[in-house]
């Protein structure tokens, strides 16, 4: 039997950078009937709502969520302004869209996996890269056993320092804003990803933080990570890279080695430079952020949501947004992460954080509690 379509009434909570992408691609989708936003920056949010031509603006996110229009609810807030709206999109019962984390602290992370799980809701995780054709080449490939069984994984993450300066000058509550939370949650959730089954026993980590120190966090996060059939999975990230570095935000490497091959991936974007006499201004630019420095040579096609042309994004962000939407409408089954993977990358990339702290392997799985002070 073909599966009934289901209208979707989306509220928007959360209107900078990320919660504008989608809200552009929603307006171009057919399957969407009414369209909310809600932001504290009022400036913002109408600018969104003129530009998309949403039905409601509002400051308040339970006025948005409790309107009977909707049906699904992406948040899109800042990091450490998560749960107060997805708990009360889990109130209403809508399909959840959560930028990541689920929560920066891990108590409220848990009360929220709890919760969406008690309610039988379906909720996803903004994990863009696992909809870039590369990486889900190379899942096919593992899922059908080409390299046999992995034996050793090497992760690399390299950022400019754009993005820590721009996350942390917004807040004042910065103790988890860490290069691991914030920003390798990617590279680790796409590790994880291609490393389905496995799971992680004990890590090692250590951090240092001569540059960023001064903003409240840490430059880079090294780890070791010990699966439960011996794997060993390198899990290394630095965004301290100075801002004139050519990649606009993300550049990643990782090894896959199998006991019958192995998959090298070199995803820096080197392989397209461009050089000019005019400045490209930052590469990551939340809300006028201006790095104060001049940038002249390019990584095109380096930063992550994709690139524009036309005056529209094209890339993964669009993929992911647009079969989300399709996931909820048409039942289409996509390799979005889930709730329980989203809860899963933060207590490995906080337990990475507290072993670097302790200077001490730490036993996997932690709690919420193990953070504690």
């Amino acid at each position: 039997m073909k599966k009934q379509k289901k209208e979707i009434g989306l509220a928007i909570i959360g209107c900078g950078t990320i919660g504008r992408i989608r809200g552009m691609f929603a307006k171009e989708y057919p399957g969407i009937s009414w369209i909310g936003l809600c932001d504290i920056n009022q400036q913002l949010g109408h600018k969104l709502k003129d530009d998309v031509g949403a039905d409601f603006f509002t400051t308040d996110y339970n006025e948005l969520i409790r309107r009977p229009e909707v049906t699904a609810t992406i948040i899109a807030t800042e990091e450490n302004l998560h749960f107060g709206p997805t708990m009360a999109a889990i109130e209403q019962g809508h399909d959840l869209f959560i930028e990541k984390p689920l929560a920066t602290d891990a108590q409220e992370s848990l009360d929220i996996l709890n919760a969406i799980e008690a309610a039988g809701l379906d909720a996803v995780m903004g994990y863009t890269q696992r909809f870039r054709r590369r990486f889900l080449a190379i899942k096919e490939r593992l899922m059908t056993g080409q390299i046999g069984e992995t034996t050793a994984v090497v992760t690399r993450a390299f950022m400019n320092r754009m993005v820590p300066i721009a996350t942390t000058r917004r807040t004042n509550q910065r103790h988890n804003l860490t290069p691991m939370v914030v920003s390798g949650t990617h590279s680790l959730d796409m590790s994880m990803w291609l490393m389905e089954g496995l799971h992680p026993v004990s890590v090692y980590a250590s951090s240092s933080d001569k540059v960023l120190a001064e903003h409240g966090t840490k430059d880079a996060t090294f780890g070791v990570f010990t699966m439960n059939d011996g794997t060993i999975f390198s899990m290394n990230i630095s965004w301290a890279l100075p801002v004139v570095w050519p990649g606009a935000v993300y550049g990643l490497e990782i090894g896959i080695v199998g006991t019958k091959g192995v998959i090298d991936v070199e995803d820096t974007h080197r392989d397209v430079v461009m050089a000019t006499e005019i400045s490209q201004g930052a590469g990551y630019n939340p809300d006028g952020f201006d790095p104060g420095f001049q940038r002249h040579v390019e990584f095109l096609t380096s930063y992550p949501p994709g690139d524009m042309y036309n005056g529209q994004l094209w890339g993964p962000m669009r993929e992911e947004t647009n079969s989300w939407f399709s996931r909820i409408y048409a039942g289409l089954e996509t390799p979005h992460a889930t709730a329980q993977d989203g809860h899963r990358n933060l207590m490995l990339t906080m337990a990475m954080d507290l072993s670097a702290k302790r200077g001490e392997v730490v036993r996997l799985p932690v709690t919420p509690s193990d953070f504690m002070g």
